[in-house]
Order: C-alpha cells, then structure tokens, then sequence
C-alpha cells in the first residue's frame, strides 16, 4: 500500500510547490506598489475630499470612505508658512501669451524681462508639500459656487493669476464689465457652472478714493463698501485683500463724527496712524462676511520690494533670485501682518462654528521673492531707447505668471478641507 500511495504524494508535493510559486510573484507585485503600510498620498486626500458621492455599495466600501473622510477631517494643515523656495525645472502652467486676462503692467514676459529663472520656483514647506495647482481640482471643489474676490489691486493680482491657472483647463466667458483695470469683473465657467468675481474696494470699508479734487482718502470705517455689500448674499465664497492704500494720507469718520486723521498736517484734524484704522476695516468686514456658513479667506498684507530706494530709481527690485531663508518679517510688513492675523483669530472666535474662515498667510513666503515684481517691465520694453537715468518701478505687484501663483495653490487646500 504505501508503495502505491508514493507517486501520489510526490505529485501533490509537486503541485504545491507550483501554486507556492505561482502565487511568490503576485505577492511581491502586490508589495510593491499596494503597500498597505504606505502613508496616504496627498492625491488621494484630493479625491477623497472633493468627490462626496452617494452610491449603493457594500458595508466594507462604507467603512473604508467614512475612514477616509475621518481622516481628512482630522488633518491639519501643515504650517505652510516655513519653508524655503526650490527650482521647479516644470515652470509655471501657463504664459504671458497664453492667458489673456493678465494686467499689461504685470505681463513682464510680454514686456521683454530680459530673465526667466524667476518662473522656475515653488514653495516647499519645511514639513508637507503644496501640490502643483490643479484647476480641475479646483472647478470640481467650486462647482455651482460664487467666489468673489475683494480689495485692492493685490486682490485683482490673485484673482487674475487664478483666472489664468484656471483657464489652461475651461475657458472662461465674461459676464460682466465695469469700468477698466479688471476692477469689477465677473467670469463663468459654464463647465462647472463656477463664477469668479472681482470688486475693487480698496478700504473694504466705505469711503472716498483721492482723486484731482481730492488729495486724501476718506473712510468711514463702521461700514461696508456698498458696491461689494450689496451683492454679498451672491457670494459663496469671498476672498478679501488690502492694505497698501491706508498709507496714504486720510481723514477718517466714525458714527458720523470725525476719528481722526493720517498725514494730515495742513487740516484742523487730530493724526493718529493707519494702524488702528486698518484694524478697524479688518473687523468690520470681517463682521459682515463672516457669518451664514460663507467660506472667507483673508490674504494678508503683500510686501513691497523697492528696498529703501525711490520708486522711479533705475535698480530698484532688479534682483533674479529669492531670498534665502534667513530674511525675515518687520516693520509695516510684520504690524499689517499681525493685525490680520490678530482680527482672523478674534472672528473665528466669537463666531465659532458659524464661520469658516481663514488667513491665507502669504506675508512670509512673499518676502523671500524680490525677484518677482516688474520691476521696470511694468512698461514694454523700457529700455529699448537706452538706459534712462530714471525709470518708473513696480515692484509692489507680482509678474504673471509669478508667486502669487503660489498664493492660489494654498488656497485650494484650504477649500479642500472645508468640502469634506
């Protein structure tokens, strides 16, 4: 018997060692690229929280989603505020050429900036990654939505650097126009049924812009700008940038009585700063937009690069390269900061769960780029007659495209993790 039964066992032997075989490589492949102990991709967070999607499905497939919901709640946004800029060999998703909506003054490429290594950084935080923007990411997240863009004109520079990047995926119609300089425009994009809009407001509050007949702002700083508050109820989500026109000189009011004053020497007026008036403006928009389950992004104060020198000074912000890491807030640029921070916080305070709100702190990131501003290419070509002993200098606003592209990458993270 047992000389019969030994083939047998030897052909079975032999068949498990072939499905032993057979199945060493699947495993492997499996390993490879289906780790389970892999962390979970930044993509994959993306998708999870932009595609909320109900369907008939098994009690595992509803576990596993509610786990990768869990998870994209629980996660924080990384502390994208320390890091450093890195060459990007990719370069930037669009050109001077290929978007239409940039501001001449910023279309450095098509003025004949004579460098390109400015277009070849991005932003690395010291402890994540900010994804390359992604503008189907970014429909998807808004879809059916209003976002409205509101300030001065570095609100105008961040929406037109959005609608750019937007742009290399939908084309956009124009739906509105209001006077020039892009200041209150309104786009659709009809495959997401998505609109993006802009108001010039460049006090938030309500007020006077100097003008001939007038060599001072007026502000009245315990009430909205009317030309964006009254569309406010349109808004899904507002997107609020200022600062650099409360340098200028102004008298401001108050419950109708007069507060005070900024470089106001020649009126019967007291002088107390800017400061605490930008507070003012800060809280009081913040009052009104910042209620009803409306997303507001507050972009902090955009530093200058003119460096000490005259603005029409042949030189000024003609650098080519970032900062390195050591450059650090101060000054206006520190104080606008933390008053915008101070006030974000203060509002998300006092209206808790109410609000979603956020600052988009860009005023760290942005100094380390003086590299990134016109500079003289604010004009085409000015330099095509020879050097002029003096020349006119932007090096308040950003190139397109530029790092304010940057701005707009955060920005969908920040979207991200309120659709969940």
């Amino acid at each position: 018997m047992g000389l019969k039964e030994q083939p047998n066992c030897l052909n079975q032997r032999k068949i498990a060692v072939f499905i032993v075989s057979a199945f060493i490589p699947i495993a492997l492949f499996r390993l490879c690229f289906y780790n389970p102990f892999s962390a979970i991709d930044d993509a994959t967070l993306q998708d999870s929280a932009a595609h909320v999607v109900i369907t008939s499905h098994s009690s595992a497939q509803e576990d596993e989603t509610q786990d990768s919901y869990d998870r994209i709640k629980e996660e924080s946004l990384c502390d994208y505020t320390k890091g450093k800029w890195v060459r990007d060999e990719m370069g930037p998703l669009y050109n001077g050429s290929s978007c239409g909506t940039i501001k001449d003054g910023q279309n450095c490429y098509r003025h004949g900036r004579p460098d390109s290594g400015y277009l070849y950084w991005k932003w690395k935080p010291n402890q994540c990654d900010v994804p390359r923007f992604d503008a189907n990411r970014f429909l998807d997240l808004m879809r059916n939505k209003h976002l409205a863009f509101i300030g001065d004109s570095m609100a105008r520079n961040q929406l037109e650097s959005l609608i750019c990047l937007l742009s290399t995926v939908s084309s956009p119609d124009l739906v509105y126009r209001n006077g020039e300089d892009n200041k209150f425009r309104k786009w659709r994009f009809e495959s997401h049924n998505v609109t993006v809009s802009v108001y010039w407001s460049p006090f938030l509050v309500a007020g006077l812009e100097k003008s001939g007949t007038l060599d001072h702002n007026v502000l009245h700083v315990d009430r909205v700008d009317d030309r964006w508050g009254n569309d406010l109820e349109r808004f899904d989500t507002v997107v609020v940038s200022v600062g650099h026109w409360f340098l200028h000189p102004a008298v401001y009011h108050e419950s109708g009585s007069v507060l005070g004053c900024h470089s106001c020497e020649a009126r019967n007026c007291t002088e107390i700063g800017f400061f605490d008036i930008f507070r003012k403006a800060i809280r009081t928009t913040l009052k009104a937009v910042a209620r009803n389950r409306r997303e507001v992004i507050l972009t902090t104060f955009s530093p200058s690069h003119f460096e000490g020198r005259p603005w029409d000074s042949l030189g000024a912000c003609n650098m080519t390269e970032p900062y390195e890491e050591g450059k650090v807030l101060e000054g206006l640029d520190l104080e606008m900061r933390r008053i915008e921070m101070e006030e974000v916080a203060a509002a998300r305070e006092a209206k808790g769960a109410e609000v979603r709100l956020e600052a988009l702190d860009v005023t760290g990131i942005s100094v380390l780029r003086p590299d990134g501003h016109p500079g003289p290419y604010m004009y085409e070509f000015p330099f095509k007659n020879g050097v002029p002993e003096r020349v006119h200098n932007d090096c308040l606003h950003w190139c397109l495209p530029g790092p304010v592209d940057t701005w707009n990458e955060i920005m969908i993270e920040m979207l991200r993790r309120w659709r969940v």
